[in-house]
């Protein structure tokens, strides 16, 4: 027997993201990172300074996630992750250029895309894959317009503050879509993302940053980008 419909729309899924986004960071910096409660729609997604990171999604629905940090709140999210994990201070980056601190972000953002996928795809039982983050050292005068062949294209801009007060933003892109609920289901039971850092160990995190330290490069040219983007 169906039952009333309810209906997750880009919006909706925009929200599990930002949850996903402020959930991993305030997890793995041991710090509080917040979302705006509002949302600004945008005309298309771009690479900003100071540091650009992006990964495109495909699936149940295509779309893509472009963060752009400043120079200060790379440098404080990317201090406090490598704090958490029990490294000395002494021995951190202090630049946002460094190819140490792009590789954390980097990783960051796998986790965080990550934590957004299990979610989705559990509670709108479809199927969702992602493409290696990128990351781009971006200067004051560079600005890249990232396009992807979205049919019906929704992009929104939302910003994020660090525990410190340093801005940055999130630009999502999506096809124009709407999932309807036809019968009650259950949904996998979601893991807990503080429970598997307690259960492995801060150490098994923080391998996936050194692993792929060579899939991840800040250094990446601007052709490399666009060949990635396919235009």
């Amino acid at each position: 027997m169906l039952t009333t419909q309810e209906s997750v729309t880009t919006d909706d899924i925009l929200r599990k993201l930002c949850l996903s986004v402020s959930h991993v960071l305030s997890s793995t910096t041991n710090s509080q990172i917040t979302h705006a409660g509002m949302v600004q729609s945008i005309t298309r997604t771009c690479l900003k300074p100071d540091l650009g990171c992006f990964s495109i999604f495909d699936g149940g629905f295509s779309g893509l996630v472009v963060i752009n940090f400043s120079a200060p709140a790379a440098i404080e999210i990317y201090r406090k992750y490598m704090i958490n994990m029990g490294m000395p201070e002494s021995e951190l980056a202090f630049s946002h250029t460094s190819d140490e601190v792009g590789n954390v972000m980097g990783e960051l953002m796998n986790q965080m895309l990550g934590d957004f996928i299990n979610k989705i795809s559990k509670e709108l039982q479809t199927s969702i894959s992602q493409s290696q983050p990128k990351m781009l050292t971006i200067n004051k005068e560079l600005t890249i317009s990232v396009d992807t062949n979205l049919d019906e294209a929704v992009a929104r801009r939302v910003s994020f503050k660090t525990q410190n007060n340093h801005i940055f933003y999130l630009e999502f892109a999506m096809d124009k879509t709407e999932f309807i609920k036809l019968t009650d289901f259950d949904a996998d039971e979601d893991f807990d993302l503080d429970d598997l850092l307690a259960e492995h160990g801060h150490s098994s995190v923080s391998k996936p940053a050194q692993n792929k330290q060579k899939d991840v490069q800040m250094s990446a040219s601007a052709d490399d980008l666009f060949d990635e983007l396919g235009i």
